[in-house]
């Protein structure tokens, strides 16, 4: 399949699934964020092994699985919590986030975005793993993601900085499909697992 093929092929499941999400009510979004929060945390806690740890998340805005009952969790058992700022080229800084954090509208993206110290590639080193926003996934670990290429960028320059560093992709549950059902170019990142408010899943080899 060509390039210009895959990228209308992406463009087609990721309409499809943003008016999906945008079917859902305010009840059921808030379930999946709870559910999600429960999920995420038993995930983190695993990872960390009950030391304070350091993870990479995202605000999830809109009508995409909410995200701030997981980084409120986390930062209630005491870890810290960076969230991401859109870059030029297509690069994301880092900022700490707590309860009290100012938001500010993106230079780069229709966005919210943290205020605050910004930090680069290089604290990646000391992240013990990431969550990162999907549009949907498949069991061969194939992502796509809201369009923009920042964390295709992220996850090229992380294989090879920081290959082992666990991360999740964040869907609804109904956004995991089938082991190659999804196109993907020469440039995506297959991602090891997802996220989803009925649980965590491995996927590909891993």
């Amino acid at each position: 399949m060509s390039g210009d093929s895959n990228k209308a092929g992406k463009d087609r499941i990721r309409a499809l699934h943003r008016e999906r999400r945008a079917t859902m009510d305010g009840g059921q979004r808030e379930a999946a964020g709870t559910s999600l929060a429960v999920h995420g945390l038993a995930w983190a806690e695993k990872i960390a092994g009950g030391t304070p740890s350091r993870f990479c998340a995202y605000l999830g805005v809109g009508f995409e699985p909410p995200t701030e009952p997981l980084i409120r969790a986390l930062h209630r058992r005491g870890h810290e919590v960076l969230l991401p700022v859109c870059e030029p080229e297509r690069r994301l800084s880092w900022v700490y986030w707590t309860p009290d954090a100012e938001f500010v509208r993106s230079r780069y993206a229709p966005i919210l975005e943290p205020a605050g110290t910004r930090h680069g590639l290089e604290i990646m080193a000391g992240v013990a793993a990431l969550f990162i926003p999907a549009t949907a996934v498949d069991r061969s670990g194939n992502r796509i993601g809201q369009g923009g290429g920042y964390y295709d960028v992220l996850l090229g320059s992380l294989a090879d900085s920081v290959p082992d560093v666990p991360l999740a992709a964040v869907v609804y549950d109904q956004e995991l499909l089938p082991a190659g059902s999804l196109p993907a170019e020469v440039f995506d990142r297959k991602v090891p697992a997802a996220l989803m408010p009925a649980g965590f899943v491995s996927l590909g080899d891993a």
